[in-house]
This record gives C-alpha cells, structure tokens and sequence, in this order.
C-alpha cells in the first residue's frame, strides 16, 4: 500500500498546484456516526481519496468525519462513487464552493482527531442526534421574518465581521467551544421562543441545536446546510438574499461572497474592506482583514515590525528568536492596528 502521509515539501507542492491546468471543485461534507476503529478508517479513507488527487483537510473521530476538499472535475464522479461507497457517507450532502478558483488547498491531510469539530461538551449527557429541525432557505427567510424568532450565528467573531445574516446575535468569541455557554446565557430566559441557528455548512449547528434542546429550549431549527446551501437554494429559487457580505471559509481563498455588501474595514486603515489575510511575516502570520494599499505599504504584513523583520537575511532573523509579533499577542481577528507603526528594534 502507498504511504499515507504527504511527504513533499509544501513550497513544491503548492508550485505544482498553481501549474495544474485542469479545474477544480472546493467544497465540503460532514456526518456524525459511529466510528470504532479510527486509525484504520483514517487509512482507508487516505488510499481512497488519494487515487482520485483529492486534496484538503479532513478529520476523523470515533463521532464522525469533517472535510473541506478539492476534487479535479475529471475525477468528480469517480471521487463520489468512492466516498459513497462507504456505508455511512452514502449520499452524503457535498457543500460545492460558491466561489471557487480551485486552488483552496495544495495536499490531501487526514487527522485522527478527538472530536471533528472542537465543542467542549460531554456528549454522553445529551442525546447528541436528537438535533433541531432542519429548515431550508425558504423556511429559513419565512422565521425569521417573525419578530419573534431569535437568530444565533455560531461561527466565530472573525467570521461574522464579514458577513452574517441580517438581525442575527454574534457572539463575540474566537472558537465554537467559547460560543456555547454565552449563547445558552444570552437565552436563559427566552425557551419558549424560535431559535434558529446557522453556520458555514451545519456541522457547529448539528452539535448546537441538540445541545440547546437537552437544556430546555422548545423550538430549535438549524439552516440546513448552512450559509453555503442558502446561498445556492436562493439563488436557484429567485429568493430574498437575507445574508450580508463574504462567508469566511477555512482554507487558502479565506472568503466567497455571498452579497456584494461589505461591511467590515481593513484593520490597518479603517478604510471599507472585506479581504482576510495571513502576515506575510511566517513567524507572526496572524489573521486579519486587509485592503490593498495597506497591503502595498506593509508588503502584506500586519505591521511595519513584521515588514521590516520579513525583510532581513534569514542568519539576521536566527538572533531575535524572542521577538513578539502580533500573532504571537493577539488571536484570530483580535488585531486591530495597535502596533502598525512600529519598527523593528535591532539593538
């Protein structure tokens, strides 16, 4: 059996993406079941994928499987049929990208991980299948015309900036894990109402809505494959567009807009913007929104710090092994320009 574990440096690998010249289709899946050997499903599922070039970021845990891929368009049924061929995944809901350049990812990275989707819960205390109702974009547009439903965004804080549905609570929190017990606050007093939940493809809400009915809450929906579904559904059915701005995505494109609204400003200018980026300086690499001057000015860094430290010799860079930089200060998004004038202090 071939090795099951990418072994190419990824500067070559992501050189070879970018001289591929058949197209690629980014999108993503999940299902909870019951995994019971998971080292073994983890290489199968590798060998599988790996015939058909697949590349992304999957993991696998004993509660189920959560991918985001890329599939070249000659292999696409070819890829379905394999991943179908597995019992529990047959017909699995494929979430295609709405906007997609094909270049998403540069290698195919399987995890065995503890839980596919980090929440925090002991899910032996709740029935973690006993999930809300799923409702479509049409559904989903009628309740929460209601002035009486209560519309929750579970994703994290850096995404919502971006974009998020019209009326919807954001909570302010960096992971799914922080989200839970504030939402559950947020709502202590409000059981009886319309609770929906969204998210980028459903996965946070299929944990979320099960959880939130073991706590007492009487009417939990879920947007049923999330952003990137409603996206589609309204489009193909001529609907009302009720999100507002880009849908973040985890992975190289960072970003596919959903509307042409942007409503959130680069971090460095304070100028209109919506474009996520990573500090070009490797040893800082924070994550934030950035408009192209800004972009041009700090050679794509978040500060003149990261600019300048970028820029030196590497033997240069080896003597200040304990310098901070921002993303060594300040978590995803948390960074809002507090230190873009600073220089690099070589002494």
């Amino acid at each position: 059996m071939k090795h099951l574990y990418n072994r190419v440096d990824k500067r070559l690998l992501k050189e070879k993406l970018s001289q591929e010249k058949s197209s690629r289709t980014t999108l993503s899946f999940y299902k909870y079941a019951n995994i019971k050997n998971v080292p073994f499903f983890r290489g199968h599922l590798y060998y599988l994928l790996a015939q058909h070039d697949v590349l992304g970021r999957i993991y696998v845990a004993s509660e189920g499987i959560n991918g985001q891929i890329s599939v070249p368009d000659t292999a696409f049924e070819d890829f379905k049929a394999a991943l179908y061929s597995i019992v529990f995944l047959e017909n699995v809901r494929l979430n295609i990208a709405i906007e997609d350049d094909g270049k998403s990812f540069y290698k195919l990275n399987i995890k065995a991980k503890d839980k596919i989707v980090a929440d925090g819960l002991d899910d032996s205390s709740f029935d973690v299948t006993d999930r809300g109702n799923h409702i479509n974009a049409e559904e989903f547009n009628r309740l929460t015309n209601d002035d009486d439903t209560l519309l929750i965004d579970m994703r994290n804080h850096y995404e919502s900036e971006v974009g998020h549905f019209e009326n919807a609570i954001c909570p302010d929190v960096e992971t799914f894990r922080e989200s839970l017990p504030i939402v559950e606050d947020l709502l202590k007093d409000k059981k009886e109402k319309n609770i929906v939940m969204y998210c980028t493809g459903g996965i946070r809400c299929e944990k979320a809505s099960a959880y939130f009915k073991h706590k007492g809450f009487k009417h939990v929906h879920q947007l049923d494959g999330g952003i990137i579904e409603y996206a589609r559904e309204v489009k193909k059915a001529g609907l009302e567009n009720k999100f507002r701005g880009k849908n973040f995505v985890f992975d190289d494109r960072l970003g596919e807009r959903i509307s042409e609204d942007v409503i959130s400003v680069c971090h460095q200018c304070g100028n209109t913007c919506d474009t996520h980026v990573n500090c070009a300086n490797d040893a800082c690499h924070i994550l934030f929104i950035q408009c192209e001057n800004c972009g041009e000015r700090y050679a794509s860094c978040c500060s003149n710090k990261c600019r300048d430290y970028k820029r030196l010799p590497e033997e240069e860079k080896m003597k200040l092994v304990n310098i901070e930089f921002n993303g060594t200060k300040f978590g995803k998004g948390r960074y809002k320009a507090l230190h873009q004038h600073d220089s690099l202090d070589l002494q």
